[in-house]
């Protein structure tokens, strides 16, 4: 072995070491304190020796280099001294902020002086425990499942209680738990599951969960599950307005209602980072909207807000759906009764318009169509847009680059650029719609934008905001960010 590649094992061998040695200060720092760290916005919670390295390594893509583990370990030895209360700590921020404002300060003085409000409250917890029940346990159901099981750490916060479903066979829960357990799209469950069959529950990773079979949304009494004031998420889809959801509400135990899915009437669609504001304590039932609706709303809002959008079209390149025959047989909608496997299918879709519930600026001026194509999931929308002012490629896309990272859109909003991917790269992204910049097109006042999302998981993610939301139980975040910082985004 020449000398070059035995210093290249030994640097890989070293950072190994390091990640090791962050992995108990993570989950103590998780367990014991209820502080969430992350690095640009990638949880290192629970993440492998593996997915802490790519974390750092992702860096690259706002520092231009790759954040050096033997910066960040020390930051971390010193959040696990300070006896923290519960937090969100962006380690890769709060490093870069102690590099340009440390001002000769040790590292602790200073992170004991940004987290004043937190330190020395060891594990304190001002957020009240919520408990959530799923109504209905299909694809977005199980992957609600999957997030709130990942975030349960010290039992604050949104806690899963139960999930509401029809008895479908003598072994359903044998066979729901085993759909929660592996996935053919996200693959296995991390963590371990089983099942009681005696008492209808499924314990995965601590979280006991309280399977309940009902066939009337209003007939359930959860107070006999110990659970009170609930909120409701309803992932069936077979009610969207007020008077068929409000039904959850006649039951004993239940306070608020999720539907995930586009609500009708006056329901409010929330897409959550554009009018996630709009919520009330008053506010008994919010829909969270579509799938594609959270994925184009944040980069529209993003493109109106710095070059104005005249008018556009919004193309969807949908993965099949359930609602979908694998065969051709009767549908009752048009087209979606031949093979869901074998054609694309051109439908519609109302995304472009409930774009409008969310941000009313753009009221009657998208138009929208929708083309279902062979693939289990990651679909993409092609934004056609005529713009007010005049925009180019460059400028689009350093734009939206900055707004994926320095904006209050930053978990909607990622940005790529590699010239290699395709759709099964973006299986899991958290964020609601990935903006491919070398795809984009701009000629004048026109521009094409193309964006990538994981329908399924990236807006599981984003109920889940929504959820925190109206639940009141997001922990505090450091470093915020200032509207200064998000302004420097926009010019």
């Amino acid at each position: 072995m020449n000398q070059k590649s035995e210093e290249s094992l030994a640097a890989w061998v070293n950072r190994e070491e390091l990640a090791e040695a962050m992995i108990p200060l993570i989950g103590r720092l998780y367990r014991e304190n209820n502080v969430v760290t992350s690095i640009h916005g990638r949880s290192l919670v629970n993440q492998s020796v593996v997915g802490i390295l790519k974390a750092h390594r992702f860096a690259r893509q706002i520092d231009e280099v790759e954040l050096s583990l033997e910066e960040t370990f020390p930051v971390l030895q010193v959040l696990a001294g300070l006896e923290l209360g519960a937090a969100a700590v962006d380690v890769a921020r709060m490093l870069a902020k102690y590099k340009a404002e440390g001002a000769g300060r040790s590292l602790e003085d200073f992170l004991r002086e940004e987290l004043a409000e937190v330190v020395g409250r060891k594990g304190a917890d001002e957020r009240t425990s919520t408990d959530v029940v799923l109504y209905g346990f299909g694809r977005i159901g199980r992957l609600l499942a999957r997030i709130l099981i990942g975030h349960s750490g010290g039992g604050h916060g949104l806690r899963l209680r139960a999930v509401v479903v029809r008895r479908g066979s003598e072994n359903d829960l044998i066979k729901r738990a085993s759909l929660l357990r592996r996935d053919s799209v996200h693959g296995p469950f991390e963590g371990t599951i089983s099942v009681d069959e005696e008492n209808n529950t499924i314990l995965a990773n601590g979280t006991l969960i309280q399977v309940i079979y009902s066939n009337d949304p209003s007939s359930v009494d959860y107070t006999k599950y110990g659970i009170e004031n609930a909120i409701v998420v309803d992932n069936t889809g077979k009610w969207r307005d007020e008077d068929g959801l409000s039904q959850h509400l006649q039951c004993p135990g239940v306070s608020r209602v999720v539907l995930t899915a586009p609500g009708k009437g006056g329901l409010k669609n929330i897409v959550h980072g554009v009018n996630h504001g709009d919520i009330t304590g008053e506010d008994k039932i919010v829909s969270a909207a579509s799938c594609t609706t959270n994925a184009i709303t944040p980069v529209l809002k993003a493109l109106n807000d710095k070059f104005g959008i005249v008018h556009g079209h919004v193309e969807t390149v949908h993965s099949y759906t359930n609602d979908q025959n694998l065969i051709d047989n009767f549908h009752k909608g048009e087209r979606r009764g031949r093979s869901a496997a074998l054609n694309m299918v051109l439908t519609e879709t109302g995304a472009a318009k409930a774009v409008a519930k969310a941000l009313p600026e753009l009221a009657g001026k998208l138009t929208g169509n929708a083309i279902r194509v062979p693939t289990p999931d990651v679909s993409m929308a092609i934004l056609n847009l005529s713009l007010e002012q005049e925009a180019t490629k460059e400028g689009i896309n350093e734009y939206l680059r900055g707004m994926s990272l320095n904006s209050e859109l930053r978990k909607q909003i990622d940005y790529i650029d590699s010239p290699e991917v395709v759709s099964t790269d973006f299986v899991g992204s958290r964020r609601a719609g990935i903006v491919d910049g070398l795809a984009t097109i701009a000629t004048g006042k026109n521009a094409v934008v193309y964006v990538w999302y994981d329908n399924e998981f990236g807006y599981s993610c984003q109920v889940i905001r929504v959820l925190e939301d109206m639940a009141g139980v997001n922990p505090q975040s450091f470093p915020a960010v200032r509207q200064d910082e998000a302004l420097s985004a926009i010019v």
